[in-house]
């Protein structure tokens, strides 16, 4: 991974944040893209100040403006990207009757549209140069569904038939596609107000662990792609 270029978009906690250290490690020079700058740019310090080289760029995926400055403003300055880590929600899980469409449509929003927006700005460039690999993280409700998911899996589930499109729609440039299906991740997702349900977060997958299945995603030797990779708690399984 040295010199490599990694964008992370969602790159202000959690997986964003943990993915970023890892890919650092390896040499990689770091761009975390996100809304919270304040927390991106903690890491990018703690990246900085252990030898990595990181960046951070303000991004509203949900802005096409915002996509499209963020993607000509990293290959102004560091001249390509190499992987694409999509780390970037928005949680909801509520049973149907209880959803405002508000927050539906802001879910839809941040998981679908700005999913497409992200993707479509570095895909544009990996296609010009033949070279690329694109990780997202649709989780295990990107795959199957359990109650109260109705509106949040809908969303996932967009984000892994959009991304299984795309590996047919650019096999002859070169871009590998990884979709990772993962069960609970122990990560601020669950505090917000959205998330209706009770859970063991002592159980979970942690942050650092799902990057190290995204690094390994990203590594695969010669010609092979890690297309679909399903990870989950012991406790939490779903098949």
């Amino acid at each position: 991974m040295k010199n490599k270029v990694v964008l992370i978009a969602g790159g202000s906690g959690g997986v964003g944040t943990a993915t970023a250290k890892i890919f650092s490690k390896a040499g990689a020079k770091i761009v975390l893209a996100a809304r919270n700058r304040e927390k991106a740019e903690a890491t990018a310090l703690e990246i900085n100040n252990s030898g990595g080289e990181a960046y951070v760029i303000d991004v509203d995926v949900t802005d096409m403006s915002s996509v499209y400055k963020m993607v000509d403003d990293v290959i102004k300055e560091l001249g390509k990207v190499d992987v694409l880590v999509n780390a970037f929600g928005m949680g909801i899980i509520q049973p149907l009757l209880d959803v405002h469409p508000e927050k539906a449509k802001e879910v839809f929003d941040v998981n679908v549209y700005g999913t497409f927006l992200v993707t479509q700005a570095v895909v544009r460039h990996m296609a010009t140069e033949k070279s690329g690999k694109v990780v997202m993280l649709p989780g295990i409700l990107g795959k199957a569904v359990m109650k109260n998911s109705s509106v949040y899996s809908a969303s996932k589930f967009a984000v892994t038939g959009f991304t299984k499109a795309l590996v047919d729609e650019h096999r002859r440039n070169k871009i590998s596609f990884t979709l990772m299906y993962l069960g609970g991740i122990d990560t601020e997702f669950w505090d917000s107000d959205l998330i209706d349900m009770r859970v063991q977060r002592e159980k979970m997958l942690t942050a650092e662990e799902v990057a190290k299945a995204v690094y390994y995603a990203v590594n695969q030797p010669g010609e092979s792609v890690l297309n679909e990779i399903v990870i989950q708690p012991e406790s939490h399984q779903m098949v």
